[in-house]
């Protein structure tokens, strides 16, 4: 696993999720309320990221089940490094407005979206058709 690459393809990701959390923010949240736009928008974030992931699985070279994993939680760690440092110290938002998104008991389903964004490798891979098999090879990688 390169960490350069991955940075690089969260980096990706993170400028997507931001340009569709201002597309929530102006177009969706006027209409549904902001925290109902951020529970749909937890949906259209993961299919993005999803997208993404496929564009870039190869460029990755993560080509083993743990390397796929290991990118998952790269992404993972940066992303909610990324939203604490954004929310709490940038923006100022308090800690229960943060933790709002990750309560799934009172319908915050972020915690959701990271699931995917952490399995996005793998799951990338595997449509792409780039699992090893039993014997150790892999599909298509070039």
């Amino acid at each position: 696993m390169s960490l350069q690459r991955s940075f690089a393809v969260w980096l990706v990701i993170i400028a997507v999720e931001t340009i569709h959390g201002v597309v929530r923010a102006l177009f969706l949240a006027p209409y549904l309320g902001d925290f109902r736009a951020r529970q749909i928008t937890v949906f259209t974030g993961s299919l993005l990221i999803l997208m993404i992931s496929c564009l870039f699985i190869r460029w990755l070279h993560a080509t083993t089940r743990k390397s796929l994993l290991e990118v998952g939680l790269v992404w993972l760690a940066l992303t909610l490094l990324f939203e604490v440092s954004l929310g709490r110290f940038a923006l100022g938002l308090s800690w229960e407005n943060l933790a709002s998104d990750y309560d799934i008991f009172r319908g915050g389903l972020l915690p959701v979206g990271l699931v995917v964004l952490t399995l996005a490798p793998l799951i990338a891979a595997s449509l792409r058709g780039l699992k090893k098999d039993r014997a150790g090879s892999t599909g298509n990688l070039e």
